[in-house]
């Protein structure tokens, strides 16, 4: 049986023991997190080049990406910068989760060359998932993103930056879209 992998990209400071996607990681063995050469001073050419190895190093899809804020931002500019056509033909998809602003007023600092978001349609399937009180991007930025992207949008409410502060546990829901997500 040929298995879906799921690469796990957290944001900026890495995703604790709380965080759904470290929850996911432990139910699911498809569920592997791509490791940043720096959680804490994340630099995108860096991450960018992190991700393409790690697809570059699997023989074969299907593959699919869950990513949290900054690893959104990887995820595009990855995809739509980077990426060779062999490997794009790899992912299945990619959950996007709470794409933070760089011009929003949260935007971490020292994340370097995240600054300029490409707006342009991603080469595979996409979700986006927004919160309607996210600190680090509002519900209008994600929509723009979605509608530049291609991608469907899930408004899931009030649940702040979708990570352990929301309180969502294993996130149910948003294993549900993963899975939506296949080849």
């Amino acid at each position: 049986m040929n298995r879906t992998k799921t690469y796990v990209l957290p944001g900026y400071a890495n995703s604790g023991p709380g965080h759904w996607q470290t929850r996911w990681e432990a139910l699911d063995p498809s569920c592997v997190r791509v490791a940043m050469p720096d959680w804490d001073h994340p630099v995108r050419a860096a991450w960018c080049d992190t991700l393409d190895a790690a697809v570059a190093a699997e023989p074969r899809g299907p593959l699919r990406f869950a990513a949290h804020s900054l690893g959104c931002l990887t995820v595009v500019q990855w995809a739509l910068r980077g990426a060779r056509p062999a490997q794009i033909d790899k992912i299945a998809g990619a959950l996007l989760v709470a794409p933070p602003d760089p011009d929003g007023p949260g935007f971490p600092r020292d994340a370097l060359g995240f600054e300029t978001v490409v707006h342009e349609p991603l080469p595979f399937p996409s979700i986006v998932v927004a919160s309607s009180d996210d600190p680090y991007g509002t519900l209008a930025f994600a929509e723009r993103c979605a509608r530049a992207w291609g991608s469907r949008l899930i408004e899931i409410g009030p649940r702040g930056h979708i990570n352990a502060d929301s309180g969502l546990g294993d996130w149910e829901q948003g294993r549900q879209l993963l899975a939506s997500l296949v080849a």
